[in-house]
């Protein structure tokens, strides 16, 4: 496919493209946007763009994005629960910081098996109810996604890495689909991952610091 092609696809995608599905892409970009700012607003936004892509996931046949947004969703309410946890001093009990070895043994362990499992799931739908599915690529992008949101909840640095995973996996799934607007909302995802990963290290490495000097 050359680029007149996918600049032609690109077009006729983004005509198509429905008043749901920008409110979707317009409320994730915001989420992110809290999020990398580790402000509280992340999740009340991304609530509307999860729940809006449960259904525009069903209706493009990918399953597993469509159970990724429902998790979403249920991760969102929990994450918000434990953002606002606060401690004697009125400040946060979670700060962030960065995954321990223990932790990250964990979490590819978690990613492994959401993979097995949500491939294996794919593979008996696209036989049976979902010719359209493309399990090894939306298994990728949502065990990636399960994790990232994990993750995140708990104010990992790593969360960051794992949204990287599932944008740039994400990019190709929706495009294919149809959902030019959504492939492109994913490019944006992904810039805006990278920045997030960097300002969530400096956040972390400024909290260590300041730790190791209230305890010397």
């Amino acid at each position: 496919m050359d680029a007149t092609i996918i600049w032609q696809h690109f077009i006729e995608g983004i005509k198509q493209t429905s008043l749901l599905e920008y409110l979707a892409v317009i409320s994730g970009i915001v989420s992110v946007w809290y999020s990398r700012k580790a402000n509280m607003l992340v999740y009340p936004t991304g609530l509307i763009n999860t729940t809006i892509y449960v259904y525009l996931s069903i209706k493009a046949s990918l399953p597993g994005e469509a159970s990724v947004n429902a998790y979403f969703t249920i991760m969102s309410i929990y994450g918000w629960m434990m953002w606002k946890r606060k401690d004697r001093n009125d400040l946060p009990v979670l700060q962030v910081s960065y995954s321990g070895m223990r932790e990250w043994i964990v979490q590819l362990l978690f990613f492994g098996s959401c993979y097995g499992l949500i491939y294996w799931a794919l593979t008996a739908l696209q036989k049976n109810f979902a010719p359209g599915a493309i399990p090894w690529a939306d298994a990728l992008a949502s065990a990636s996604a399960y994790t990232g949101m994990w993750l995140m909840t708990r104010k990992k640095v790593e969360s960051w890495i794992w949204w990287i995973i599932t944008n740039t996996a994400s990019i190709p799934l929706y495009f294919v689909k149809g959902y030019v607007f959504t492939s492109t909302y994913y490019i944006i995802l992904l810039l805006m991952a990278i920045s997030g990963l960097l300002e969530w290290r400096k956040k972390a490495n400024l909290h260590r610091q300041t730790k190791s000097t209230f305890l010397n």
